[in-house]
C-alpha cells in the first residue's frame, strides 16, 4: 500500500484518508463506485450517482510546520509514552439523494499533510466526482507500484498533477 496525496492506494483499491481497520469509518474508491464502511447506514453510490466529493478539516501545514509537528509529537510520545490516534478529516460525498458525511483517519506520516498535495488532491476529488477522470489511472498505479510503498514528494506530486488533469492549478 502506498500513500500519495489524501489518498491511500493498495493494489484494489483506493481509499480516500488511511483504509479502515475493524470498526473504523472510511471511504473506499473501486472500479464500481464509492462505499462509506464503517458507517451505519453504510452505503455505496455507483460513479454516475456521485454528484461531488468534498473533504474538510483536513490537517494541512507548510512542509517546515509539518516536520515541526512530526518532531514535537514524537518528543512526547518518547518522554510519555503515549501516542493517540491519528487525526481524522471529514470526507462529504454528494449524490442525486442528499448528502453523506463520513469522518476518516488521515494516512499521512504524523497525520498531517504537505499543502501542495491537499490542493492537487482536492482537484483530482474534482475530477473524479464530475468524470473528468476515472479511477482506472489510480487503480493501475495501485497495481504496478503499492506494494514498494510511498514514493517521495516529487513523485507523489507529479502523480497527482498528472491525474488532477486540467483541474491543475500549478
Amino acid at each position: 500500500m502506498a500513500m500519495v496525496g489524501l489518498f491511500w492506494i493498495t493494489e484494489d483499491a483506493v481509499y480516500l484518508g488511511a483504509e479502515p481497520r475493524g470498526s473504523a469509518s472510511g471511504v473506499r474508491f473501486t472500479e464500481d463506485g464509492v462505499e462509506a464502511l464503517g458507517t451505519d447506514p453504510g452505503g455505496f453510490w455507483a460513479w454516475d450517482g456521485i454528484v461531488g466529493i468534498d473533504v474538510d478539516d483536513v490537517p494541512v501545514r507548510s512542509a517546515a510546520r509539518r516536520l515541526a509537528s512530526m518532531v514535537f509529537d514524537s518528543v512526547v510520545v518518547a518522554l510519555t509514552g503515549e501516542g493517540e490516534l491519528p487525526p481524522g478529516f471529514t470526507v462529504r460525498l454528494t449524490t442525486g439523494d442528499g448528502m453523506v458525511e463520513v469522518g476518516v483517519f488521515t494516512a499521512a506520516a504524523g497525520g498531517i499533510y504537505e499543502a501542495v498535495e491537499y490542493e492537487l488532491s482536492t482537484a483530482v476529488l474534482g475530477r473524479l466526482a464530475d468524470g473528468g477522470t476515472g479511477l482506472d489511472d489510480l487503480l493501475a498505479w495501485g497495481r504496478d507500484h503499492a506494494a514498494a510503498g510511498t514514493p517521495d514528494r516529487g513523485e507523489r506530486e507529479a502523480l497527482l498533477r498528472g491525474w488532477a488533469g486540467d483541474r491543475c492549478a500549478s
